[in-house]
């Protein structure tokens, strides 16, 4: 069982924690920014800005690469779990900046990139399409943190419980138990 997993690739590796670094951030850095009115929140909202664009384009990046099999002899329901977990991750990467640049957009609030990049106004100004983007975003962000939570607790059941290779796989170092790619 754990003989046949493979390893992630390093980039595939380096993606996925560089990807769990900046959501965490940016989760943090939200919850910061709805619970402060002081001087900070600007700040907080210059970094979030940016941070939520580069999380789209790496995950945009990381659609692209694929990840080894599960093992035979994990039950159904968690393969299924698994997959969709996997694609509610990839649909909330992806729309939860586009809807914050939208959100934005219709607020007529420029998005600035690192570097003074300004982004175009995705959306018309509209004061109840702003209403609407931000509570989707607000809201979808309570989703990430709970989808966040429970790709933590799966990865530490395939560590600590079922020791099937599936942590190994990931792991931002090759454990013990890992095997390398196959070429």
């Amino acid at each position: 069982m754990i003989g046949e997993r493979q390893r992630f690739t390093p980039l595939q590796r380096s993606l996925h924690w560089l990807m769990a670094l900046c959501i965490l951030a940016m989760l943090f850095i939200g919850v910061g920014m709805v619970s402060s009115v002081k001087p900070k929140y600007l700040t907080l909202v210059s970094i979030h800005k940016p941070l939520g664009i580069a999380i789209l384009v790496l995950a945009l990046v990381r659609l692209r690469y694929g990840a080894p099999s599960l093992p035979a002899d994990l039950p159904e329901p968690i393969k299924v779990g698994a997959k969709l977990s996997h694609y509610a991750f990839y649909v909330l990467m992806i729309a939860m900046p586009l809807i914050g640049w939208g959100m934005l957009s219709a607020a007529a609030y420029p998005v600035v990139l690192f570097g003074g990049v300004h982004l175009p106004a995705v959306l018309p100004q509209s004061d109840s399409l702003h209403t609407l983007l931000w509570n989707a975003h607000f809201y979808l962000a309570f989703v990430l943190f709970a989808l966040v939570l429970l790709h933590i607790a799966a990865a530490l059941f395939h560590a600590l419980v079922r020791r099937d290779g599936v942590f190994e796989a990931m792991a931002p170092v090759p454990t013990h138990h890992a095997v390398a790619p196959a070429e």
